[in-house]
């Protein structure tokens, strides 16, 4: 299947969207350019600085649309304004704050923003604040197979509240230490499709919008859709 028909498949069913990642092992400035071909992708910007994020603005200027947004800590309003003013950025999602305080005001904005389930247990409280859970599946199954009680913690929360997006990556076989000394089965690149296939066992948690946070190239990622849309 070419390039075009993986986009025209994508757009069948649920809303599951390549991103452009700017982790460390992601070519953020090579997926802007893959990224034009597309209607709609979505922005992770968790790693980029200030200056950075402008020159991402910039070189994405001919991006039709980002519906998502991975916010960082940060960023302010005016921020916020120009996503959603110039790609028509809607939905974006943080970490919590007991993770990454927030350095500026967005509570305009709080709910449209999401807090994403990480190294800490979904907090009910936080949650009423904003405006639900970003549900990333990869951590969620590293917590199955690590932490059950937190997993089990989570799931009885997730059922309390909405999940206004999604963020999908790959769970490993065998484990690494990440840059925070933990031990995690999930990982941001993909060396082969059946590293998606924990994904089966997480179906009814799909929400409208799910976002792809791989560090591999577009098209690869657009094979990854394919994919997780055969199940």
């Amino acid at each position: 299947m070419n390039l075009q028909d993986l986009v025209l498949e994508q757009c069948k069913t649920k809303m599951i969207l390549p991103s452009i990642t700017t982790t460390e092992g992601s070519d953020w400035k090579k997926k802007i350019k893959e990224a034009e071909e597309l209607d709609e992708v979505c922005f992770f910007l968790t790693c980029l600085e200030r200056k950075e994020r402008e020159e991402f603005y910039f070189l994405a200027r001919k991006i039709k649309r980002a519906p998502f947004v991975h916010l960082r800590s940060d960023m302010g309003a005016d921020e916020i304004e120009l996503l959603k003013n110039n790609f028509g950025s809607k939905i974006f999602n943080i970490h919590t704050l007991r993770e990454h305080p927030l350095e500026k005001d967005l509570s305009e904005f709080k709910k449209s923003i999401f807090i994403e389930n990480i190294y800490f247990p979904l907090d009910e409280k936080e949650l009423k604040e904003f405006g639900g859970i970003c549900l990333d599946f990869a951590h969620l199954e590293n917590d199955r197979i690590l932490e059950k009680e937190k997993y089990q913690r989570n799931l009885s929360v997730i059922k309390n509240f909405p999940i206004g997006c999604c963020h999908i990556s790959c769970v490993k076989k065998k484990p690494r230490l990440d840059h925070r000394n933990f031990l995690r089965y999930d990982s941001h690149q993909m060396g082969e499709l059946k590293e998606l296939d924990y994904l089966r066992g997480y179906k009814d948690y799909f929400s409208g919008i799910l976002a792809i946070e791989l560090e591999n190239s577009i098209e690869d990622q657009l094979k990854a859709i394919e994919y997780i849309r055969s199940f």
